[in-house]
């Protein structure tokens, strides 16, 4: 599987452009799978279904399960977060998992990054970012792609990634 992160700011875009990748990534015949980390509590169940309930009474895992899809929710139990790599072993064979977030983390990524929002730039202090898409232009010794070119963004994503290590 190859892994290739999308970073940036709170409100930068990330989700947005994901969103316009991935239908250019599948159009291209490859299995695409995302893994999105939040700074949020989240929960994918709701109180009152039984799944919850299972959860509240102190199963570690719960696997739903029906004609369209399947979902495995695992509770920590007070256990530190999984790291990236622990979490695409989790995953199924793919050809290509985008990373959302993660910032920190040593992956080839890409840094959303929109001036007007006012909140400094990722890639100065992050040597795993290997390229910019902004709306805007800007001083950056990086490659510097056009965020509203999803086109030439998925281009360079598949060209980068095919590049020998």
């Amino acid at each position: 599987m190859k892994v290739f992160g999308i970073a940036g700011s709170s409100g930068s875009g990330k989700t947005t452009l994901i969103e316009k990748l991935i239908p250019r990534f599948t159009a291209r015949g490859l299995r695409v799978s995302l893994i999105k980390h939040t700074h949020h509590h989240f929960d994918v169940d709701r109180p009152g279904k039984d799944s919850y309930r299972h959860r509240e009474a102190g199963a570690q895992e719960v696997l739903l399960t029906c004609e369209k899809r399947w979902v495995l929710m695992h509770e920590l139990r007070g256990a530190p977060e999984p790291t990236l790599e622990e979490q695409l072993r989790v995953l199924s064979p793919c050809d290509l998992v985008l990373v959302e977030g993660f910032k920190q983390t040593p992956i080839s990524k890409l840094e959303v990054y929109r001036p007007a929002h006012g909140r400094p730039p990722l890639w100065p202090g992050n040597p795993s970012i290997v390229a910019v898409a902004t709306n805007e232009r800007i001083d950056c010794p990086r490659p510097i792609l056009d965020l509203d070119d999803p086109d030439s963004i998925a281009q360079f994503i598949l060209d980068y990634l095919e590049r020998p290590c």
